[in-house]
C-alpha cells in the first residue's frame, strides 16, 4: 500500500510592522520585498518586473 506525501508549503514568517510587496520578475519567479526602494534594483535586472501585491 502506498502512502501519499504531504505537500510542503514554504512561506516567510510574518513580522510585525513590515509590509511585504510581491514582485513578479518573470513568468515563474516571484520575490517579496520589504520596501519599494529595492524595486529599482530589480527593475534594472528584470525590465519586465511588475508589482503583484
Amino acid at each position: 500500500m502506498s502512502r501519499k506525501k504531504k505537500a510542503i508549503i514554504l512561506s516567510q514568517p510574518v513580522k510585525q510592522g513590515i509590509t511585504a510587496i510581491k514582485v513578479r520578475l518573470d513568468k515563474r519567479t516571484v520575490i517579496t520585498l520589504n520596501d519599494l526602494k529595492k524595486l529599482a534594483f530589480w527593475k534594472a535586472r528584470y525590465p519586465q518586473a511588475e508589482v503583484i501585491g
